[in-house]
Parts: structure tokens; C-alpha cells; sequence
């Protein structure tokens, strides 16, 4: 999940730094620069030579820039927005992956410490029982079965606690736990 976190993020920095330049760029677009002139003229006849200059600066009346300020400018917020979301998704997937782990480990735990021993004692007794005539075959195939399912979910819970830490592993992006 936050591997794919990973990808639109670094794709929304992208836009958001594109986000930006634009708008650094209609700024620019929207400043005015002075102008400035010289002319000069020369005709043959006595005292017919001049020269001028001249300076001008556009008055932004009606600027049609606004626009583009404005539009970049949002744009720029909901870039920051998404950025914003996408970095909430990848910590929430983190989060939740890790808890789903601790859950994992912690039902897995009394099974490895308690219940497979418990089972295979049970399974021991009922067997020592059957083949000395002190337990019936109903009894002995019972016994069987429940170690069976008690040792199904434990390795249920196996494969749970190591989908658990490849989902923590995908959501941070890398190896955290092997």
C-alpha cells in the first residue's frame, strides 16, 4: 500500500514544485518593464539635428494576468493538499500494517509457548490410553483431530504473522522485518 504511496508521492512533490514554477512565472509575466528610447534625426540645413529621449511605463489597467496568478496560486494549494493526503495514506498504512502484526504475534505466541504442547500431551495420553485398552477409538481419533486443528491453526497463524510483515514491509517500503 504505502509502496504505492511512494509512487503517486513522489509524482505530487513533482507537481507541486511544477505547481510553483508556474506561478513564480505568471508573477513574472505580470510585471510590467519600463520602456526607453532614444531618436535622433539629421537633415542637411543649418540647426536641423535633434536628439530625444523617451521613457515609458505600461499603466496595468486591466492586468490579464490575474488569472494565471490566481489560477497557479490554487493550484499550488491543492498540490500541497494532495501531498498532504498522500503522506496521511502512507502513515496510515504503516499503522495499520504494524497493528495487524502485533495482533498476529500476539495470538500466535500462547499457541508456540501452550497450546501445540498441550495438544500433543493430550494426543499422548488418549494414544497411551487406546493401546492399553483404557480409551475407545472415538476417544483416540478425537484426540487426533484436535491436535490436527490445533496445529492447522497455528500454522495459520503463521501465514498470517508473515503476511502481516510483508504488508509492513510493502506499506514502509522496504525490508523491515524478514
Amino acid at each position: 500500500m504505502a509502496d504505492h504511496s511512494q509512487k503517486t508521492e513522489k509524482p505530487t512533490k513533482r507537481r507541486l514544485e511544477k505547481a510553483r514554477t508556474d506561478h513564480q512565472l505568471a508573477i513574472a509575466n505580470g510585471s510590467a518593464d519600463p520602456t526607453f528610447s532614444v531618436d535622433a534625426s539629421h537633415q542637411p540645413a543649418p540647426l536641423n539635428t535633434y536628439v530625444g529621449f523617451s521613457v515609458s511605463f505600461p499603466l496595468r489597467i486591466f492586468d490579464r494576468n490575474q488569472g494565471d496568478k490566481l489560477h497557479t496560486s490554487l493550484d499550488i494549494g491543492r498540490n500541497v493538499k494532495l501531498l498532504d493526503a498522500a503522506q496521511l495514506i502512507a502513515l496510515h498504512d504503516v499503522d495499520s500494517a504494524y497493528a495487524t502484526l502485533e495482533s498476529a504475534l500476539k495470538l500466535l505466541r500462547p499457541y508456540k509457548t501452550k497450546y501445540l504442547k498441550e495438544a500433543q500431551d493430550i494426543r499422548s495420553s488418549v494414544s497411551f490410553a487406546y493401546l492399553h485398552g483404557a480409551a475407545s477409538l472415538l476417544d483416540f481419533l478425537d484426540a487426533q483431530k484436535e491436535y490436527r486443528n490445533t496445529q492447522l491453526s497455528y500454522l495459520n497463524l503463521v501465514g498470517a504473522y508473515f503476511s502481516a510483515a510483508n504488508q509492513l514491509n510493502f506499506a514502509v517500503g522496504h525490508e523491515v522485518i524478514r
